[in-house]
This record gives C-alpha cells, structure tokens and sequence, in this order.
C-alpha cells in the first residue's frame, strides 16, 4: 500500500469551501490585509475551514495570500472563505495600499543627491 504524497492536503481544497466556487466579493486581492475582529464572539457552527482562518488570524493581521500559506490551501479557496467570514463579520479587511503611496519623491531626490555627494 503507498501512502499519500508529501505536501498534498488529504481533503480537497473545493470540500474546505462546502462545494463554493467563486466568492461573494470578487474584488478580494492577493494582498488584502485580513484581521480578525475580536469585538465579535465567533458563532457556534462555523465549519472548520472557516475556524481555521479565524485560528491563523488570532496573531495578528495577514495579507489574504499569507493565510492560504498557513493553511496550505489555493488561494481561490481561501478567497471564498475569507468572503463567508466578510459576510458574517466576523473579519476586518483592507484593500492593499497602492505602491504610489509609499515613495517621496522629494526624499527620494535627496537621498540621490547624497549618494551623488558620497561618490565625489
């Protein structure tokens, strides 16, 4: 008898969904942050899939992708879970910031200026 291959999830990732194929907020990113809100009790009933994020996400705040890799499930299913949790609100999200916000383009020509500075 052979065992099962190292690394594959005994249950398939559609069953952690409950047969769910697509989520209820389709605009759920990759990188949306994900914190669980801990004003609210987590209901009796939930299935395990959705204990499990609520589990991964008793630490702190992750971005969507980070809880499929704690979970070691497709990224697609764990966007309809994390939409099931948004729709009983039982999660805090937040879209990703955009890359434009980060940088100064003020520091950032100062900064340049001074390495131009260091290599003289």
């Amino acid at each position: 008898m052979t065992g099962r291959p190292a690394g594959r999830p005994l249950v398939p990732a559609y069953l952690s969904t409950g047969g769910v194929a697509r989520p209820s907020r389709p605009r759920l990113e990759r990188l949306t942050v994900l914190a669980r809100d801990p004003a609210v009790p987590v209901p009796p009933g939930l299935p395990a899939a959705e204990l499990a994020v609520l589990d991964a996400l008793s630490g702190g705040a992750l971005a969507l992708v980070e809880v499929a890799a704690v979970l070691r499930l497709p990224v697609s299913a764990v966007r309809v879970l994390i939409a099931a949790l948004l729709d009983k609100e039982l999660l805090l999200a937040r879209a990703p910031m955009a890359s434009a916000a980060h940088y100064d383009p003020d520091l950032l020509k100062r900064v340049a200026d001074g390495l131009r500075a260091l290599k003289r």
